[in-house]
């Protein structure tokens, strides 16, 4: 792991001294260390007492200046963080802690557990990235890495008895006809091809909304996905009841 942040980083800290010049503060993700918050630093405008921004104890979210690593200096800002910034570091932070007693629980040994840590981060930026892509994919992406199959069986484990794989869903909507006196089983076989789906991390569903319109629900890892899976599937009834002499149509969103 890093021991000194770099220029422009994002980091979490906690308040320690509030003085009238400034603010100490911890970097939490740094061993401890510590940070100067110019007065200047920490709102725009006048500062005219600190203590109404911020207070010892408070957990915040700092941008890193500057970093002199032989003088033992950090330079932070708190007023050059947006909320919206704020809200994702602080959700990456407690993620990544999470990560760490994963990382604990499945390996429990500390001096292989920092070997490993160092690893993981090369290869995917954080633990908690690991251990997502380890839960999606399995532990075959740790051997790619670099970790050995004993370890990597372990996290793999661990992974995915902990980590909620991330997914998005949408909806799409078809209208289907057929005027054929066999009409309704051609609408039945061309939602039947519509609702094949090959891929295990995709789940489609078919709902009837109201004669001619039918809905299409699709939940998959990524947005890119699954509107994928949604334009096929709607493809495939469409080719289908046209096959069938019938009429169809896509809509992405209910008219």
């Amino acid at each position: 792991m890093r021991e000194w942040p770099s220029q422009g980083d994002l980091v979490v800290c906690t308040v320690a001294k509030v003085m009238d010049f400034g603010v100490f503060a911890e970097l939490d993700e740094y061993g401890k260390k510590e940070g100067l918050i110019h007065i200047s630093e920490v709102a725009a405008g006048w500062v005219k007492y600190i203590r109404d921004y911020l207070r010892e104890g408070q957990k915040i979210v700092c941008k890193v200046l500057s970093v002199n690593p032989k003088r033992g200096h950090i330079d932070l800002s708190y007023k050059d963080v947006n909320e919206h910034q704020r809200r994702d570091k602080i959700q990456e932070w407690k993620s990544e802690l999470r990560a760490e007693k994963w990382l604990n629980f499945a390996i429990g040994d500390e001096t292989v557990e920092q070997q490993l840590a160092d690893t993981l981060l090369d290869s995917f930026g954080s633990l908690y990235n690991a251990f997502e892509e380890t839960a999606i994919s399995g532990k075959s992406v740790l051997i790619d890495a670099g970790i050995g199959d004993e370890y990597a069986i372990k996290i793999e484990e661990v992974a995915i008895e902990n980590v909620k794989i991330p997914s998005v869903d949408i909806t799409g909507f078809l209208d289907l006809t057929c005027p054929a006196p066999d009409g309704v089983d051609a609408i039945k076989r061309s939602l039947a091809a519509a609702a094949t789906v090959d891929d295990d991390d995709i789940a489609l569903e078919i709902g009837y909304v109201g004669a001619p319109r039918y809905r299409i629900h699709v939940t998959a890892p990524d947005y890119k996905l699954a509107e994928r899976i949604l334009k096929e599937s709607a493809k495939r009834a469409i080719d289908e009841i046209e096959h069938l002499d019938g009429e169809g149509t896509f809509h992405r969103h209910e008219e």
